[in-house]
């Protein structure tokens, strides 16, 4: 018994030993923060999603005192935070107030090219022949950015495809990184209408893989009283400086790919 006493009794010692030489070794090799970068990342979103190219809101935040990155980069703070960021830092553009949107509203309405029972992810799926969609640009719909929004501002659709709620998106984009197909983006929060196809393609071939994808026939070009909408390659491109949110565009559209935002 006293031996046993006895070891406990060195192990004890051993650890108080140890805990103190940690201490000290914090304290000494400590690296000191700048002052002005932790009030910094006091007022960024703390999301720590990396949509800034940074690792985290802290090193995002060392970067702006060292001018090493721009305010505009970081896109889930709100804008009345970066506002007093400007102010701390003796300026900087804090950007336009954005929101994601899922560029795709193919979901049931686009065809499958087979049958998929494997791991449900996005992700997955598209290492079998590009993903279930016939459409190579088509939401694959198996929720990947539905489960790693931080926010629970995406949901997919009765109709099969994924749909950013703006009043909880604060566009840290974490869904943008992460889709597959790349079809999510950032439009301005004002924005009225959204274009809900990333298919480039001809009409013809667009209607043979989906029955919502745009065919380019540019009705929407034509019928925009401010010309805030021009074609890029096949595919409608919204002007938002331009655009007055009159939706006549949207409610024209005879593929239903211009949305409602």
């Amino acid at each position: 018994m006293t031996a046993v006493l006895l070891a406990g009794g060195i192990m004890l010692a051993l650890a108080v030993v140890f805990g103190v030489i940690l201490v000290i070794f914090s304290h000494v090799f400590s690296v000191e923060k700048d002052a002005k970068a932790q009030e910094i990342e006091e007022l960024l979103a703390k999301s720590n999603c990396g949509g800034c190219g940074k690792a985290g809101c802290a090193q995002f935040a060392e970067a702006l005192v060292k001018g090493e990155a721009n305010l505009s980069d970081c896109k889930a703070t709100p804008k009345a935070n970066k506002e007093k960021i400007a102010e701390l830092l003796g300026g900087g553009d804090v950007g336009e107030e954005t929101v994601a949107v899922v560029h795709c509203n193919g979901g049931d309405a686009c065809f499958n090219k087979y049958d998929y029972h494997g791991y449900g992810n996005c992700q997955s799926c598209e290492l079998i022949a590009g993903g279930i969609k016939a459409c190579p640009v088509g939401c694959i719909g198996l929720k990947s950015c539905v489960d790693i929004c931080p926010y629970n501002a995406i949901e997919l659709s009765d109709e099969g495809y994924a749909q950013v709620n703006p009043e909880k998106c604060v566009s840290c984009g974490a869904c943008i990184v992460n889709c597959p197909k790349h079809i999510i983006g950032r439009i301005p929060k004002s924005a009225k209408v959204y274009i809900a196809c990333c298919n480039h393609g001809k009409g013809k071939d667009v209607m043979e893989l989906c029955k919502r994808g745009c065919i380019g026939c540019e009705i929407c070009a034509k019928t925009c009283p401010v010309g805030a909408i021009s074609m890029r390659d096949g595919l409608p491109e919204i002007d938002y400086t331009k655009c007055i949110g009159c939706l006549k565009c949207a409610e024209k559209c005879p593929r239903h790919c211009i949305k409602k935002h």
